[in-house]
């Protein structure tokens, strides 16, 4: 007691004296999540990369075809992808505001929904291109716009939804992995995606058999099937493995767990399977914009304003894979 009655006397006499007092309150310092400095980082890795392919697209003038339009509908989702996982961060952090978080919430639903709706859209783009290949050229960009502006309307609703209700700020045990979504709002999207993914792999089905129907007819005019046509035909199925491979491997478990888990399951695993998720940003433009030869030739030329002589352009065709 004596003790304390003298520390007493201390601070008071450092009070009138003006001095600092060993008893004065420090603010606690915020611990920073190292997975959610792994998520801004990553937004902001994704969202330079998509903004070299928005670029690209918009300062190239042959860049013009309906196939170029849904790759740069694709970029401009994941740019917003990643300025949301910024802005997540900046909210989480800094802003404390449930109004923000569901904002930023809904930026987040909004980008993600439009990424994998565009992907959508360009693989029923490419399966049109083989379908009805003499038709395509005068009514792919009627079709094209009329996609984006309903896929983005789609999104923008979905993104909404936690902003007019569809959230857990009142009631922390209706959480799904994400807050503030709730879980029947995270189940509907997860539905939704195992949908869109199942269409997805009946198409690009469908483009294999046109290919390798496309294959035969050449191999029965020419009598034989050149290495080349073999070659072109076993790189396409490979490209489109990879593409849906690539697509269930970085969704799919995230589907999965948002249906069975919600807020009081494991941190751990909720990141485990977002991140793949989340990376599917980055990869995309590795896959749809810079696989393309007249996207990498607009690259080039911007990096070095200069082309190699051998590096030459082949014709534009919508089917590209």
């Amino acid at each position: 007691m004596s003790n304390l009655l003298q520390n007493t006397s201390l601070l008071n006499w450092d009070v009138l004296e003006g001095r600092n007092s060993s008893w004065e309150l420090e603010p606690v310092p915020t611990i920073v999540n190292p997975w959610d400095v792994l998520l801004c980082v990553t937004g902001t890795l994704m969202s330079c990369e998509n903004a070299v392919v928005i670029a690209l697209i918009a300062y190239t003038p042959t860049l013009r075809a309906p196939m170029f339009v849904l790759i740069g509908s694709l970029a401009f989702a994941d740019l917003l992808a990643g300025l949301g996982l910024i802005l997540n961060f900046i909210v989480t952090y800094i802003i404390d505001s449930g109004f923000v978080t569901l904002l930023s919430a809904g930026l987040l639903i909004t980008a993600f929904s439009a990424s994998v709706l565009n992907i959508l859209a360009i693989t029923v783009d490419r399966y049109l291109s083989l379908y009805n290949a003499l038709t395509y050229h005068t009514e792919g960009s009627v079709f094209t716009y009329i996609t984006l502006m309903l896929m983005w309307v789609i999104s923008i609703v979905l993104g909404l939804l936690p902003v007019l209700g569809w959230n857990c700020l009142e009631d922390e045990s209706t959480c799904s992995i994400c807050r503030p979504v709730n879980k029947n709002n995270a189940a509907a999207l997860a539905v939704s995606f195992l949908l869109i993914f199942a269409l997805i792999l009946q198409l690009y089905l469908q483009i294999c058999k046109i290919a390798f129907r496309h294959a035969q007819q050449i191999a029965v005019q020419r009598q034989f099937m050149t290495a080349s046509h073999s070659s072109s035909t076993t790189k396409g199925v490979s490209t489109l493995t990879t593409i849906l491979g690539t697509f269930a491997f970085c969704w799919i478990p995230l589907a999965m767990y948002s249906l069975v888990a919600d807020i009081r399951s494991p941190v751990i695993y909720t990141y485990a399977t977002a991140l793949p998720a989340i990376c599917h940003s980055i990869i995309n433009p590795m896959i749809y914009a810079f696989r393309n030869p007249e996207i990498l030739r607009s690259l080039r030329i911007a990096c070095c304003w200069c082309m190699p002589y051998s590096f030459t352009m082949r014709p534009r065709t919508p089917s590209d894979v």
